[in-house]
């Protein structure tokens, strides 16, 4: 099922994590943390949505190191249920598309909770003082992807970088919805 996510709480404050990544270590948000900037996404392996950009994603994350933005990705699906976002198949799924940021495993699924997440992908754009800027989309892509889209999320992390602030007009995010446990 489709979700979209909220708009933007600005300034609100990152929550802490400490979670597994497919690397077997275990992070937490002061691991991750940019100097000028920390994109939190909540992805998955098996959503239409994150297949159809998961390039444009891992592009514009390597892109954005430069400008001093750090980023990481949570996987908060219930994977009884839905066993391909499975923890083996995470390392598959990172490996396969050239992954330069931890990809973590929500297992209990409070992470999500506590971030609010409703969505794959659910993006979280923060400041350097871990401050709620972007809550948006990547871009305009939603199962295909959009030849020459504006990159969105990018350019609000640029901003974010530059200026601790994001753009004020933000476009929700959409994809399918988390899979909680029952």
């Amino acid at each position: 099922m489709a979700a979209e996510t909220p708009v933007c709480d600005v300034g609100c404050t990152a929550p802490d994590f400490r979670l597994r990544g497919v690397d077997g270590r275990i992070l937490t948000l002061a691991d991750v943390r940019g100097p000028r900037g920390t994109l939190v996404m909540f992805l998955c392996n098996h959503c239409p949505y994150v297949q159809a950009v998961i390039g444009r994603i891992v592009r514009d994350v390597a892109e954005l190191a430069s400008h001093g933005v750090s980023a990481v990705a949570i996987m908060s699906n219930d994977t009884d249920a839905y066993p391909e976002d499975g923890f083996d198949n995470m390392a598959a799924f990172a490996a396969a598309h050239g992954f330069s940021f931890p990809y973590l495993i929500d297992e209990t699924q409070a992470v999500a909770r506590a971030y609010g997440a409703v969505c794959t992908p659910d993006f979280f754009g923060y400041n350097a003082d871990l401050e709620l800027q972007y809550r948006g989309r990547l871009d305009a892509s939603r199962k295909e992807a959009c030849p020459d889209a504006p990159r969105e999320l990018f350019h609000a992390m640029v901003r974010i970088a530059q200026t601790g602030t994001g753009p004020a007009d933000q476009i929700p995010s959409m994809g399918c919805s988390i899979k909680w446990r029952a």
